[in-house]
């Protein structure tokens, strides 16, 4: 378990989170089959998922764009997967189009508000689950013009909401995730961190703001919290892994139809077509994500994104970036983390 001292906050009012017992199937995932020992998986193949029939999987921001395909596919193989939402109107959308093109799965919604510190406790337990088989932290928030922005707890809206709402949700879930046999936190990064570095002067971007640098920014911080998380849990004996991944270039205007939580018009798709080339769309950039749940070959500080230059493509593992790879930062950032949310996670035991 994490040991802590205390979570706290306002409540936030501006900020925004951008996130039967039969086995059925998405038409594309293909038909499930039974996950066993690693020496005996078949070769990994997005349109044909492992069975994972009485597990547990949290999906943040599970209502909209990547993280709606993550549970999505994940649902078809059996799971029970809960939407983390901070919109209820959009998780019922949601949860109604899974189900109804996955026929009997086991889909379910909780209120979850990353940018609010103080409600990830209640939220943990609305889940009302007796363990927690994986985590996918997927939900955030990405401004492109100033002003700049704040969640409640006064932290800059995309850093505050992106890492330090995952950073804070990992310390109430980890007692669930312990008592799993073998659970995974997966932490969707972004290619747009690959080119970003760390101001661990200025993790606020109080004295220079820039949105798109700051969206980058927040996420490689996440990355490195993946990153430092499993070394923390490795340390520590811990049967919980921390998986990276990142979805490579996922566009709306070459994601499928999903009406009503995305719709793709005609125009959209035709002039998307050439940029097909090097990218793909969001249902494509799940399986990154969807790979590190499931596939029993995955190992924890491991990073995986799309095999095309990282860009498109079927989910690969790569060597983790020079920069991300760097335990200094990783181990400052984490004490910083602490600091700004006055709690203590420096102690992780299995």
């Amino acid at each position: 378990m994490i040991h802590r001292r205390c979570v706290g906050g306002r409540r936030n009012h501006g900020g925004r989170v951008a996130q039967g017992s039969s086995r059925s199937r998405l038409p594309q995932q293909g038909t499930p089959v039974t996950m066993s020992s690693t020496s005996s998986t078949p070769p990994w193949n997005v349109q044909r998922l492992p069975g994972a029939d009485g597990r547990v999987f949290l999906v943040t921001g599970g209502n909209a764009g990547i993280g709606y395909f993550v549970a999505e596919q994940l649902s078809a193989t059996g799971a029970t997967v809960v939407l983390g939402s901070r919109n209820p109107a959009k998780a019922e959308a949601a949860t109604a189009s899974i189900r109804a093109r996955v026929p009997g799965s086991r889909v379910r919604a909780v209120r979850l508000d990353l940018a609010d510190l103080s409600s990830l406790e209640t939220a943990v337990e609305s889940l009302e689950v007796e363990r927690l088989d994986a985590v996918v932290h997927n939900a955030g928030v990405a401004l492109d013009d100033p002003p700049r922005e704040e969640t409640g707890d006064g932290h800059e809206l995309m850093f505050g909401t992106n890492h330090l709402g995952h950073f804070a949700l990992t310390q109430w879930l980890m007692p669930l995730l312990s008592a799993a046999p073998a659970a995974r936190v997966v932490t969707m990064g972004s290619f747009a961190a690959k080119s970003e570095r760390l101001d661990l002067d200025d993790l606020q971007s109080r004295k220079d703001y820039q949105p798109k640098r700051t969206y980058g920014r927040s996420k490689l911080a996440q990355m490195y919290f993946g990153v430092e998380l499993d070394r923390r849990l490795r340390a520590a004996g811990s049967t919980v892994a921390s998986v990276v991944v990142h979805p490579g270039g996922a566009l709306d205007s070459l994601t499928p139809s999903r009406p009503p939580v995305h719709v793709r018009s005609t125009g959209a798709r035709l002039s998307a077509a050439p940029a097909a080339l090097l990218l793909q769309g969001k249902h494509a950039g799940a399986w990154p994500a969807v790979r590190a749940v499931l596939d029993p070959a995955v190992r924890g500080g491991q990073l995986w994104g799309p095999r095309v230059f990282g860009l498109r493509g079927e989910p690969r593992r790569e060597p983790v970036w020079d920069h991300l790879a760097d335990p200094s930062v990783a181990a400052r950032l984490w004490d910083a983390s602490c600091d700004l949310m006055g709690t203590d996670l420096s102690t992780i035991s299995g």
